[in-house]
């Protein structure tokens, strides 16, 4: 099924955003990788660039929250090493020149834009917590280890760009799976 302008404007800002932030996105990368003619810019986004990348960081942070429901492991302990599995190759992209499309999106003056960043880090953090807490963990600890496995998501996302490696977050990886399986083994 072929994809509408729209959805293949959103693709390519999501990509573009990826290698360069939001600062550094450029409307005519935008047009040439979507395959839209120049009058479909504020035809589908009548903010302009403001709008753009606003939805296209809603959407990512509601995409990721969707595949972060889907882990289902039974104990905690089994649950971080799944996350740490399934985050591993988009931490290998970030290592490569990739990034977080949500995380960009917070390096910005753009007050809406920050709100939606953390709205999405926010709803991450939820469903993580949800997840371990239907493993046995209590709310507070779950809440917390959540947090944690956000914080070390996205930091992973810069140390690695940085080093053109996934050695931060393999290392990161494992003291959090050893921490966890010390408290539930």
């Amino acid at each position: 099924m072929a994809r509408d302008t729209r959805t293949r404007m959103l693709d390519a800002a999501t990509v573009a955003l990826q290698r360069h932030g939001v600062a550094g996105m450029a409307f005519t990368e935008v047009l040439r990788d979507s395959g839209a003619a120049r009058g479909a810019i504020y035809h589908h986004f009548p903010q302009g660039k403001a709008q753009l990348v606003a939805e296209a960081t809603a959407r990512t942070g509601g995409e990721v929250r969707a595949h972060l429901s889907q882990l289902s492991a039974p104990t905690p302990r089994a649950l971080v090493e799944e996350f740490l599995t399934v985050v591993r190759p988009v931490v290998q992209a970030s290592a490569e020149g990739g990034g977080c499309v949500v995380a960009a999106a917070t390096v910005t003056a753009d007050e809406t834009l920050r709100l939606i960043a953390a709205d999405a880090f926010d709803s991450w953090v939820e469903q993580l917590a949800g997840s371990l807490t239907a493993t046995g963990m209590a709310e507070g600890e779950a809440a917390d280890l959540a947090t944690t496995l956000i914080t070390l998501l996205e930091g992973a996302h810069v140390l690695c760009r940085a080093r053109g490696s996934l050695e931060p977050f393999d290392r990161a990886a494992r003291a959090a799976a050893a921490l966890v399986g010390s408290r539930y083994p």
